[in-house]
């Protein structure tokens, strides 16, 4: 039975991987907008990957400027090139799975700030990731606990719980996983990192009132895997359960990670919150578009 599973999973990694290599990659980079002083700047690099000016900071969250994960090709192009950020400040990684720890990208990250002749950015990381991005240059490394929080420069950052899992490779489980609220005198958004629906979308928004959620709504076919990953309509509950002002969809459309047709989730995610009544609230952002706030 075992070797029966292992060969059906082998032969459907491999359908993934064929579409992905004949499948033309298309999309292109551009320009950042730069957000002007008390205004939110939200961009859309790609996957589960954006670029955040907030406070007068510059962030960047699970970036990923991959053209391949191993064997997996890109099937749309990152929305921005490093060389066209300004100087980061921090970057946010919320669990050490390669699509959203990519070290190539947040080494290239650190040199470009320091291109700029600015120091290296702080990482923030959950607990037990440090040692996979110790080598990469940044001048600090602060790891999180479920719920605990780092304060700098006038912006909160909170690590909040998913149900998802945290191990690099196949047996250290020992990682820690979830998302993160980002917090300012103005503004606060929440980034749901990798997480199948739970109640504790219901209780981050209580306690900790995002106004923009950044959630997942890829990855879910076949069924077993929402028991790690939301579908979209998994993800609009999450949005009313946050009562968050606004949706921003992630996690969908870059690299072919299951086997839900690619333009499917934006289609079903258009249906649910029509459904729902709160498509007027669901934000697509395309990729290097800068939506400016305030």
């Amino acid at each position: 039975m075992l070797n029966l599973t292992l060969r059906r999973r082998a032969r459907q990694f491999s359908k993934l991987v064929r579409h992905s290599v004949l499948t033309p990659r298309t999309g292109q980079p551009r320009k950042p907008v730069l957000a002007r002083s008390g205004q939110l700047g939200l961009t859309f690099i790609g996957h589960s990957s954006f670029f955040v000016q907030m406070a007068g900071m510059n962030l960047i969250i699970d970036p990923n400027f991959a053209r391949w994960l191993f064997v997996l090709k890109r099937l749309r192009q990152p929305g921005l090139r490093i060389k066209d950020l300004p100087p980061l400040d921090l970057v946010l990684v919320t669990h050490a799975h390669f699509d959203h720890l990519h070290r190539p990208s947040l080494r290239a990250l650190v040199r470009h700030t320091r291109r700029l002749h600015r120091p290296a950015p702080i990482i923030v990381v959950p607990r037990n990731v440090a040692d996979l991005v110790s080598d990469l240059g940044f001048s600090d490394i602060i790891q999180l606990d479920c719920w605990g929080e780092h304060q700098r420069n006038g912006i909160s950052i909170v690590h909040t719980p998913s149900r998802h899992w945290g191990a690099r490779v196949v047996h250290d489980m020992h990682r820690g996983f979830g998302g993160y609220v980002i917090r300012s005198d103005r503004e606060c958004l929440y980034h749901a990192g990798d997480t199948a629906y739970f109640n504790g979308f219901r209780e981050i928004g209580e306690r900790l009132h995002p106004e923009l959620a950044m959630l997942p709504i890829g990855a879910y076919d076949p069924p077993s895997f929402r028991s790690v990953h939301t579908s979209p309509a998994d993800a609009v509950r999450a949005f009313l359960d946050l009562r968050a002002r606004y949706m921003v969809p992630m996690h969908y459309g870059s690299f072919r990670l299951s086997h839900e047709p690619m333009d499917q989730p934006l289609k079903l995610l258009a249906s649910e919150a029509k459904k729902h009544g709160v498509d007027d609230r669901v934000l697509v952002l395309q990729e290097g578009v800068t939506q400016v706030f305030g």
